[in-house]
């Protein structure tokens, strides 16, 4: 079958003449020009083992754009003296994983020789198209390489995720990435080695935090900014400064997934943020997922949750505050109305903490479902007709509003269920002021209980 061109070595040319991109021409061709990912590749790790000792198994490379999943897949089958077949799951279907497995029975049975299957964007394949890899994978008719920038817990079946060992890459450090661009810088065959260059301090600095540790990214906007800058009259090389990598980038790389792991990630650590009350961390959060293109509303329902889940009672006003912010930003949409989610945002993390009314609500729904066939004590039961009257529904119900106090000690739970505690306030915010009255109320209804169950004795 005809393989798709991930793995070629010559930087290729395309229908108008020009060469590849620097970052594909400047792809490691061994691990000796390999950088990153010391985790899985240094003295003693797993693929530094595996290379050592030839003893393979399926992968799924999981990382982020750039970290080097295509080129260490490319490399691993490289050195393993197996058949390789390289297909990308943009443009595979059932069809080609088919022929692939036609192709690698075909060598076999002739050369007695592996076949690794390296397939790009593993998570783009659907569930029918992997449950046709599974079979093949599992007898191991092919050895898997999987390259996914999406979490394979969610993208990956589970049967085909537990016969391929998952290996998770990194993005690339900046002393990892200034390697590279030096190397680039140098390199003559393949770099800009032929147009001598160099990067001013700001400017370095700049291209690393600015592109999230994606090598393609940062080899991209530096061959751009090193062709567009001009030679200096009174320099031997280009100098390459912040402007020209700014203009190069055009704007900063933004990690984020709107549906899937990323997105879970951001939302999990705004929602700790919150509840660890530091605002600034909070507001950071919100600024990252607002850039990364998240729908303000998801963000202001989150608000709303957190207003009930972590702050609670301690501060009734924080859903006030979080139910305004879905309003205000419903009224105003972006960018307007996103500064009433940061308002509401600062608010929650300030705000005093209680997970009180949560707790209870847990403890009454796991009571509930134990005990659904209680009956609901005739006291407080509707008497909507004579009938009920008559067999005691709503007898010697108190109506609180007639005592001086507007509370009288009374029971409300199913006999079975006198006496149990749910909600327990804490000493925070508004809570604490309420503690000590819930607590009088609830000893009050105690001694009543006990006196009206030592009179039914008598």
């Amino acid at each position: 079958m005809r393989q798709t061109k991930l793995f070629d070595r010559k930087a290729p040319a395309d229908s108008a003449g020009r060469q590849a991109p620097l970052a594909e021409r400047m792809r490691p061709r061994s691990l000796d020009e390999f950088v990153g990912q010391t985790h899985l590749l240094g003295p003693g790790r797993i693929l530094d083992r595996l290379l050592r000792t030839g003893q393979f198994q399926s992968f799924i490379f999981w990382g982020p754009p750039g970290c080097g999943k295509t080129t260490l897949a490319s490399i691993l089958a490289g050195q393993s003296n197996a058949h390789l077949i390289a297909l990308s799951a943009v443009m595979a279907g059932t069809r080609e994983i088919r022929s692939a497995v036609e192709e690698a029975q075909f060598t076999w049975a002739r050369e007695k020789q592996r076949t690794w299957l390296f397939m790009d964007e593993i998570h783009r394949l659907n569930k029918a198209q992997q449950d046709t890899l599974l079979p093949h994978v599992e007898n191991g008719t092919l050895l898997l390489l999987g390259a996914t920038t999406e979490n394979p817990s969610f993208e990956v079946i589970r049967p085909l995720l537990s016969r391929a060992k998952v290996l998770v890459l990194q993005p690339l450090s900046e002393e990892e990435l200034r390697t590279i661009v030096r190397r680039a810088l140098q390199e003559g065959e393949r770099g800009l080695g032929s147009t001598p260059a160099r990067l001013t301090e700001e400017a370095e600095l700049f291209l690393f935090s600015a592109t999230g540790g994606d090598a393609r990214v940062v080899l991209n906007a530096l061959e751009v900014a090193v062709l567009t800058t001009p030679p200096r009259a009174d320099e031997p090389i280009r100098v390459v400064d912040l402007d020209a990598v700014q203009e190069a980038l055009q704007s900063r790389a933004v990690h984020y997934d709107k549906g899937g792991e990323e997105h879970f990630n951001l939302i999990s650590a705004l929602h700790k943020s919150l509840r660890g009350s530091d605002p600034d961390a909070s507001l950071y959060w919100l600024a990252r997922m607002l850039q990364g293109g998240e729908d303000p509303l998801y963000i202001a329902r989150r608000l709303v949750r957190m207003a009930s889940e972590d702050v609670g009672l301690a501060d009734p006003f924080a859903l006030v505050q979080a139910i305004h912010a879905v309003r205000s930003y419903e009224l105003l949409g972006s960018p307007e109305g996103e500064l009433a989610l940061a308002q509401a945002v600062v608010y929650l993390s300030l705000a005093p903490k209680s997970n009180a009314v949560d707790v209870a609500f847990g403890k009454a729904r796991e009571m509930a479902a134990k005990t659904g066939a209680a009956p609901v004590p005739s006291h407080i039961r509707n008497a909507p007709t004579r009938l009920m009257k008559d067999l005691g529904y709503g007898k010697d119900y108190r109506f609180p509003h007639d005592d001086p106090e507007g509370w009288v000690p009374e029971n409300y739970l199913p006999d079975a269920l006198v006496g149990s505690v749910f909600y327990e306030p804490t000493l925070r915010g508004w809570e604490g002021k309420c503690k000590p009255f819930l607590e009088q109320h609830r000893e009050s209804v105690k001694r009543a209980s006990k006196t009206r169950s030592s009179e039914g004795d008598r």
